[in-house]
């Protein structure tokens, strides 16, 4: 009788060294929830959950029995969620929120950041001389007219072992409190000469002096002197009532204790504003804001505001444009010069095929500043060539159609190669005997070649030119390097050209903006972005369905 082994017995090969897979195993879910709670303490909590979530799995995979088949697809599937679906999720979130350049920071955040905020007290001006230098020990004696304070000893570290330590991660960047005393008679130890302030300036300048009130905190203003600062802000944790009898019990209520005047977070702006007697907002938003839920705000952006409708519908149609064309040329070109290599009557076929494809085997962005000084207005050699013979010299970089042309011609410089090769390989699968039978019929090359070659490369390319149309809507390289987007759209009330493609007009908008980044709106553009390229890829993969079913 023939014993049939069990499921159990494909579980996996018997680990000799149980201790050390749950050695290795508890060390990786004590490093992971460490640095889960590093970033969720510093207010990364999505990255924390994306991190818990991972590497729970991953050990639960890895250490049970019953998923060892899993082992082997969780790196994929994992390096998926982490690289595809993670930034993808995390872009859309950011798409509903102000996340922008000016506002960065949580509620919290900028609320302390308001908190930390001082002024300076007039006449609070204190002379100071630093006393000592051995081991590193220092004393602060601050004089101002008949007073005299001094600190007790202090390590100070000088400019360079603090910058080291702070890259290490040894030092805070929160100021140091020190207490001063009254101060009456010689001091003790000799100044430092004005080269160990120097040394030490960094350290001085994080070091927090209070004078025996409490009240007046004095931080460092020049080589030389100390001055007395207030805060500017306070909190009010039990509310304030207001003249007109509104009663305000929020608990990030703030006062300005130089004009009296309270501030609260609003939270369609995200930012802190003033408020009148009757709790309304007055003013501007007080610089840095904090992130809020905005809705579909940026979406509606796109599609009403003037300043970016005009320019998104713009460089959408050119992206098309400039996307269709790209493929259209390159093809072109590259069928055309695949068939003439394949052609058995031409001589030296093998050099031709190495010389055409030469510009496929040099780097993108090399060719791409080549073409970008061949093209100078007015010193490239194109124009050179131009003005000789024609008498014409093309503003390429400044016409907004010549630039286009330019461009086009970069990219059909750089793409026909990779459209030889294919065609060079599908040409090899038609058979003979059509040609054959074509020459009998008294046919020439070009019938042949519209009537046989066209037709039968076009089925098994379209998916190809499918994926090519894709790549070249997010050709980001090629712009970037070529024009950057310039010449740029007048009246655009964000940084759009007409050269730019959806995809560098979001980089623009997200990290060149004169306003700040937006990187709400930027996302914005993204998602729609990936719905474009999204459905791109479902016609691709119904057109290879349909291929299938034929």
């Amino acid at each position: 009788m023939e014993v049939v082994p069990s499921v159990e017995s494909y579980a996996g090969p018997k680990d000799k060294h149980t201790w050390l897979k749950w050695t290795i195993a508890a060390l990786v879910a004590i490093l992971n929830g460490y640095a889960a709670v590093l970033m969720y303490a510093s207010g990364e909590w999505v990255f924390a959950l994306l991190s818990l979530v991972v590497v729970s799995v991953g050990l639960y995979v890895f250490m049970n029995k019953k998923t060892y088949a899993h082992r082997y697809i969780f790196p994929g599937v994992a390096g998926m969620v982490v690289f595809i679906i993670f930034p993808l999720a995390y872009t859309i979130g950011i798409a509903f929120t102000n996340y922008s350049g000016t506002n960065l920071l949580s509620l919290e955040q900028a609320r302390d950041y308001h908190l930390k905020k001082s002024y300076k007290v007039a006449g609070g001006e204190f002379d100071f001389t630093l006393l000592g230098g051995d081991n590193g020990q220092f004393q602060l004696l601050l004089t101002q007219d008949d007073h005299s304070f001094i600190s007790q000893p202090v390590s100070l570290m000088t400019n360079k072992a603090r910058a080291l330590a702070s890259r290490e991660g040894r030092v805070q960047s929160s100021q140091q409190v020190v207490e001063l005393q009254p101060f009456t008679g010689e001091a003790a130890s000799q100044a430092a000469p004005i080269r160990t302030i120097v040394e030490h300036r960094s350290h001085l300048s994080d070091l927090d002096l209070v004078l025996p009130d409490g009240g007046t905190h004095l931080t460092l203003s020049s080589l030389r002197k100390f001055a007395a600062q207030k805060q500017q802000y306070t909190r009010l944790m039990d509310g304030a009532v207001l003249s007109s009898g509104v009663v305000i019990n929020d608990r990030n209520l703030l006062r300005n204790t130089q004009t009296g005047e309270l501030m609260l977070p609003n939270g369609d702006t995200g930012f802190y504003q003033y408020i009148d007697e009757r709790g309304e907002f007055v003013g501007k938003g007080m610089a840095p804001g904090f992130v809020v839920s905005v809705g579909w705000k940026n979406f509606v952006r796109i599609m009403t505001d003037p300043g970016i409708q005009g320019p998104f519908m713009q460089i959408f149609i050119w992206t098309v444009i400039f996307s269709t064309c790209s493929v259209v040329f390159t093809l072109a070109i590259g069928m055309v010069l695949a068939c003439l290599v394949q052609w058995e009557s031409l001589k030296g076929r093998g050099f031709y095929r190495v010389m055409l494809i030469l510009p496929y085997a040099i780097p993108a962005f090399i060719s791409i500043l080549v073409f970008k000084g061949l093209f100078n207005q007015n010193f490239g050699e194109i124009n050179m060539f131009l003005e000789a013979v024609f008498g014409i010299k093309p503003d390429w970089f400044t016409n907004p159609f010549l630039a286009k042309v330019m461009i086009l011609i970069v990219n059909t410089w750089l793409g026909y190669p990779y459209m030889m090769i294919l065609c060079m390989g599908l040409l090899k699968a038609i058979p003979e005997d059509l040609y054959e039978a074509s020459a009998m019929d008294g046919a020439g090359p070009v019938q042949n070649f519209f009537k046989i070659t066209v037709p039968l490369l076009m089925k098994p390319l379209t998916p190809l030119l499918i994926a090519s149309f894709a790549f070249n809507f997010n050709n980001f390289v090629l712009i970037q390097l070529l024009t950057n987007g310039a010449p740029d759209i007048i009246g655009a009330s964000t940084p759009a050209g007409t050269t730019d493609l959806l995809v560098n007009y979001t980089y623009r908008i997200a990290f060149q903006g004169s306003g700040g980044q937006d990187y709400g709106l930027a996302s914005a553009i993204a998602t729609a972005i990936f719905l474009i390229v999204g459905a791109l890829a479902l016609l691709n993969l119904k057109l290879s369905k349909a291929d299938k079913q034929h």
